[in-house]
């Protein structure tokens, strides 16, 4: 006879769980139940990360029918008596959450069991709750169960932030992690500046992942380090007391001493042939290529903190040679000290030494100096960190340059109709037939075509009227053609061509305002060779064509964009002031790969991108801890806009030196930090490690920190405040508004230019990264980013239903001197009227002032939970990361693709709702400062005003305003509505 099975329940322990006692503590106890079976564990008081380690026995009636049962597991807040273990739940209580585990795969007796991690769910849409919890779940034989043995020593593990007991790892877990993938979570270091490499190996909680076939899929786990939030540090900036001249430049990063040696030109070994000059200073050798007319001109530069020697040798030697045919050394205590804006050393010729040491024929012009990263000949020096990588293919890749974006232009192409034209096909099966005209148009690698020309009374098939625009992307400078082909659709599969004409992009004329061009006559040809001789066939086509430079053209998402000026520059306003970044460093970087002889490692650089301006650092070779210290700055037409930092592994470095330049490869994303420009306080200097957060398909993981220095100065008060009140967009995007479904194609059409036009440059900035800082796949549907934008709208809903909340209390009469309050102002409030709004706006003003107290003090950083990322399961984030078109079979691809588009919009209203909340609540946050002020003494005005004018009168004034004839309206959005449009929101916070 089978022994009885029993289920184990134990309930290891809970983290950062919400306050539910009224004094920012909860007793949390857990109530487990399976097949009307219900147990509970001990209250644990006032406590936010409990911890139980008790274990819970429940009886199986039928183990063939546990793929069909599920544990239901609650946790609650006791308010009454406290519960023993196995009791009865207290009367009072209140909901921490709750958790439903599908019994299916609960290992069967015998099995390895290991902890999951659970995030607790919500009861219904508008509970408040968060945390997460810790059990080990598994099935024991009856006889199994007599002895209660004695709970193992818990192991401590972190998960972002305070403290959780689990239990031990048990024997075979090796094993498992060898059978399927396992999610570790492992505790962060003692100090938040500490280098996580100096860390003791910690014990992990192994969680099993979710499988796609669970019925009720669990969340999946964040993996990587526990802390995720944003640091304030406090480097050197600018070389501290001991700063130079070059501080006035470069005060945002920490000074960095190189000694830079030059090696211009040799003179008297013609006799040698090729030749190259090297530089030696201790271990570090730099050689120049070789040359026949001894002219290099290349900069060496060593870092101060690698030197370790006392003089520096320059040799000159023959090409593959070893012997040298001259040499030259420089004792460092004598080299001199250079700091800009002094103008650059001048080099001067030098004798050099032959192999006996006697002064030969050969000298060299050199000029050896000390210097900081402020020097002009940083940025295209050899450096000696980057001794690894020769060759000037490797040593391009890795130096930092300003690239340009291309200025993009909107090409309309309006067909408006076509005449005369002639038909293809004459056959039998054409008779009856009308035919289907359209118009397609290619630009590059952007194709477009019209509808189908309709039916119309007064015209012939010969001449179709369509009347339709057509938008496409083009940079300057202008070296694409428009090609036109006027087609009828015969059959499926089948399309006529019925003429062509190809146009030079540059000979469209250019406009800035709402006035339409004049329109043009153009020949078709219909043969292969494209011409515009309107003569030698009677087909035409009338078209209207303009580059439209009143519109700026959106290569990135509006929520996030680092620039909103129209393409054309004499429509540009003033700036407002100027952006500074200084590029300090990073630490904790994952490894991206493994090189022979040193490991695991990363060749880190960073980009960033604000307005046409991009930015890379030189990569850092061979380091997960790099240190660039480069400053930019940029000029700021716009205070709400953002900038974009990303760091990327530079995977170009062994695929050159090793020679191997057949293979496409691809640089790795390692995170990225968005900035608003508007949450900055002006002339202050914001120091932060930010968390680099990066989803994966296995989960979101913490690729290390990033530091930066950002500084916002202001150059002009008036035109800051003014850009408030203005327009988001140019004016041209409210006059002839683009249509929705064109604005997110020709986004697209947009970053394809920029990463094409971007990846001629020298050295190339790859597609991937221009992909990645662009967030180009942020318009496809995400089931994450969906529940992202869900719960963004419920935060911003619960301000509304708390005050509702609040009145039905005061109708309960529960606390009767809060009613009587109540109805006292409600009745002088009835009685005097006039005091409404007076009360209302100096209530909001006096609230904003308030709130200054509190305001934040740090920048925005994207939020792993605000995004939704820590909760995401194994199904949705491989939804994410699917391609698109999708790639999971051919049955299901197209209404596969469907939903996602229709979704993908869904996704994007949500966000857009969401957004129009959250900047009602930026209003009195203080998020923006320059926002809150003005809405603050916007608030005191309108209570003077409202108070010294008659409700009556306001109201009267505001109903003739607000319906006043067309006549006397404007098509451009109100100032209220443009400064509401510039208000900050989280959207720039979501991964």
């Amino acid at each position: 006879m089978a022994k009885a099975e029993k289920l184990v329940v134990e309930v290891v322990a809970a983290h950062n769980l919400m306050p539910k006692d009224g004094q920012g503590s909860s007793s949390a106890y857990v109530e487990v139940e399976f097949e009307h079976q219900k147990r509970c564990t001990r209250a644990r008081p006032k406590e936010l990360n409990p911890v139980w380690n008790e274990r819970l026995v429940f009886a199986v009636a039928d183990p063939d029918d546990l793929p069909y049962r599920a544990i239901d597991v609650g946790v609650y807040n006791e308010r009454g008596a406290s519960v023993a273990g196995g009791g009865t739940a207290p009367h009072g209580r209140n909901f921490l959450g709750k958790v439903r585990v599908p019994a299916a795969g609960v290992p069967a007796p015998g099995e390895e069991a290991v902890p999951q991690l659970f995030t607790l769910e919500k009861r219904s849409l508008f509970s408040h709750i968060r945390g997460e919890i810790t059990l080990k779940i598994y099935r024991t034989n009856s006889g199994d169960m007599v002895v209660k043995s004695k709970p193992e020593k818990p192991v401590k593990a972190v998960v972002s932030g305070p403290e959780v007991v689990a239990a031990p790892p048990i024997n075979g877990a090796k094993k498992q992690q060898q059978q399927q993938p396992v999610v570790t979570v492992q505790p962060p270091p003692p100090q938040p500046e500490a280098p996580m490499d100096n860390l003791p190996p910690p014990a992990p909680v192994l969680m099993k992942p979710v499988m796609l076939a669970d019925p009720y899929p669990a969340s999946a786990v964040f993996s990587g380090p526990g802390d995720f939030s944003l640091k304030e540090t406090r480097p050197r900036l600018g070389g501290g007391t001991t700063a130079d001249k070059a501080s006035a430049t470069y005060d945002l990063v920490e000074q960095m001493q190189y000694l830079y040696v030059r090696v211009v030109r040799a003179r008297g070994a013609a006799a040698v042939g090729e030749t190259v000059a090297e530089v030696k200073l201790g271990n570090y050798r730099g050689v120049t290529p070789a040359t026949a007319a001894h002219h290099w001109d290349q900069v060496f530069a060593f870092s101060k903190e690698t030197i370790q020697s006392s003089f520096v040798e320059v040799f000159v030697r023959a090409r593959g040679s070893d012997d040298h045919v001259g040499r030259v050394w420089f004792d460092l205590s004598e080299v001199p000290r250079r700091a800009p804006p002094d103008s650059t050393l001048a080099p001067q010729w030098y004798s050099m030494e032959d192999r006996k040491g006697e002064r030969g024929a050969v000298e060299v012009m050199i000029a050896v100096w000390f210097g900081t990263q402020a020097d002009e000949a940083f940025a295209e020096a050899w450096h000696s960190k980057a001794a690894g990588v020769h060759g000037y293919g490797p040593l391009g890749s890795i130096k930092s340059k300003v690239y340009v974006a291309p200025k993009l232009w909107y090409l309309r192409v309006c067909v408006i109709e076509a005449q005369d034209l002639i038909p293809m096909d004459k056959g039998p099966m054409s008779i009856g037939r009308y035919p289907e005209l359209f118009v397609r148009a290619q630009v590059g690698s952007q194709m477009l075509r019209t509808r189908p020309a309709p039916m119309a009374v007064n015209r012939g098939p010969s001449s179709p009227f369509w009347n339709e625009d057509l938008m496409f992307v083009v940079a300057e400078p202008f070296e694409e053609f428009l090609v036109l082909s006027l087609e009828d659709h015969v059959s499926p599969g089948r399309d006529d061509v019925l003429g062509r004409l190809v146009i030079p992009v540059s000979s469209s004329e250019r406009r800035w305002d709402e006035k339409a061009v004049v329109s043009r006559w153009f020949g078709l040809d219909r043969g292969n060779v494209a011409s515009n001789n309107s003569n030698r066939f009677g087909s035409r086509v009338h078209l209207r064509l303009s580059l439209d430079g009143g519109y700026h053209v959106l290569d990135e998402a509006t929520a996030y964009s680092s620039d909103l000026q129209p393409t054309g520059k004499q429509l540009w306003q003033p700036h407002v002031g100027v952006l500074e970044l200084g590029v300090l460093g990073a630490t904790g970087l994952i490894p991206m790969k493994a090189r022979d002889g040193r490991g695991a490692t990363t060749d880190a650089y960073c980009v960033a991108k604000y307005g046409q301006k991009w930015i890379r650092t030189r990569t850092v070779v061979d380091s997960v801890c790099p240190r660039w210290n480069e400053q930019y700055t940029w000029e700021v037409f716009d205070p709400c806009t953002v900038i974009t930092v990303g760091v990327f592994d530079n995977c170009h470095v062994d695929k050159l030196a090793s020679g191997n330049t057949t293979l496409a490869v691809r640089d790795n994303c390692i995170g990225k930090v968005r900035i608003r420009l508007s949450t900055l306080e002006t002339d202050r200097v914001y120091t932060h490690a930010y968390p680099l957060l990066m989803l994966h398909s296995s989960g979101v993981k913490k690729m290390g920190e990033l530091h930066l220095a950002v500084r916002f100065c202001c150059g002009n008060a008036g035109n800051m405040f003014h850009a408030y009140v203005r327009p988001l967009l140019p004016k041209m995007h409210y006059i002839e508004p683009l249509l929705v479904r064109q604005v997110e194609s020709l986004r697209v059409q947009a970053t394809n230019v920029v990463a094409a036009r971007l990846g001629r440059a020298e050295p190339p900035l790859g597609r991937e990264v221009v992909e990645y800082m662009l967030d180009h796949r942020s318009h496809l549907w995400s089931m994450r980013r969906s529940k992202a934008n869900f719960f963004r709208l419920v935060t911003v809903l619960s301000g509304p239903i708390t005050v509702g909340r609040w009145f039905e209390l005061v109708r309960s009469w529960h606390r009767p001197v809060h009613s009587c309050l109540a109805v006292f102002t409600f009745l002088v409030f009835v009685t005097m009227p006039e005091l409404i709004l007076p009360t209302a706006f100096l209530a909001m003003a006096f609230t904003g002032l308030w709130r200054y107290r509190v305001r934040p003090r740090h920048p925005p950083h994207m939020e792993m939970r605000l995004s939704h990322a820590d909760a995401a399961t194994v199904d949705e984030l491989d939804e994410e990361f699917d391609t698109f078109p999708s790639s999971r079979g051919d049955v299901v691809r197209f209404r596969y693709d469907r939903l996602r588009s229709v979704a993908g919009r869904v996704q994007t209203v949500v966000g857009d709702i969401a957004t129009q909340g959250e900047r009602m609540q930026a209003l009195l946050s203080w998020r923006d400062p320059r926002a809150a002020l003005l809405f603050s003494i916007a608030c005191v005005l309108s209570a003077i005003i409202a108070y010294a004018i008659p409700m009556k009168v306001l109201v009267a004034l505001w109903g003739l305003y607000a319906m006043r004839p067309p006549r006397f309206r404007s098509r451009m959005p109100s100032p209220l509505m443009s400064f509401f449009r510039r208000l900050p929101s989280k959207a720039d916070s979501l991964l």
